[in-house]
């Protein structure tokens, strides 16, 4: 009997522990390799816009220009920074939406020769470009209709900042109908009943010492085959 009543102990005393464990499994859970990852309470707090989304604001500080130095010279992400660096203002969401919008007004303007239209959002050599294109055009008795049905994609392709000048490339995708037509309306070339789908690079550029908020359009080109 003076045996039995520690062992009696030890086995009461198992199977509370067994239930404490199973308590806690129940509680804290098990591992399965897919848990989220807990955040780092010493984290810096990510810094957001006034419209609640998280965005990552560049740093002016001289650190941050040494951390820039890992970017490739020539690649597109470092030409955005130097651009945002020296212009607080420039976002490149709010650059592509008005991009998209004149990509619109100069293609419809065009097509149209609407050449005060074109002049405020040409530079000048590319709208003597466009303006004796449209003279030619008329003089030949040539009329042409552009309809854009939809901008697929406005993607920025390039980006430069050379003595305060920016520039920055954007390739556009888009669903067009296009179609030239004679003096006597005859279809010369294009098809009124087919939707083409067109890429055009278009780049922009702009004096950031300038007041003045708007891009000109300076360069336009279709890919190479």
């Amino acid at each position: 009997m003076g045996i039995g009543v520690p062992f009696l102990d030890i086995i009461l005393l198992a199977l509370f522990a067994g239930f404490v464990i199973f308590k806690l499994r129940s509680v804290l859970g098990r591992r399965t390799g897919h848990e989220r990852q807990r955040p780092d309470p010493f984290a810096e707090p990510p810094k957001s816009n006034d419209n609640g989304n998280i965005v990552r604001l560049p740093d002016r500080s001289a650190e941050a220009d040494e951390a820039e130095g890992a970017e490739e010279p020539g690649s597109m992400a470092a030409g955005i920074m130097r651009i945002k660096l020296a212009d607080e203002r420039f976002d490149e969401r709010e650059f592509l939406h008005g991009a998209k919008m004149a990509f619109a007004m100069i293609v419809e303007a065009f097509a149209k020769g609407d050449v005060d239209a074109l002049k405020p959002l040409l530079s000048r050599e590319l709208f003597g470009g466009f303006a004796a294109a449209i003279e030619g055009r008329e003089k030949a008795g040539e009329t042409q209709e552009t309809t854009i049905v939809t901008v697929r994609s406005a993607d920025i392709v390039e980006a430069t900042l050379e003595d305060h000048q920016a520039k920055v490339t954007v390739e556009f995708v888009s669903e067009q109908v296009k179609v030239t037509r004679n003096a006597d309306g005859e279809v010369t070339e294009g098809d009124p009943d087919r939707i083409d789908i067109l890429t055009d690079i278009w780049t922009f550029a702009r004096d950031i010492r300038s007041r003045d908020p708007n891009w000109a359009l300076v360069a336009t080109r279709v890919p190479e085959d």
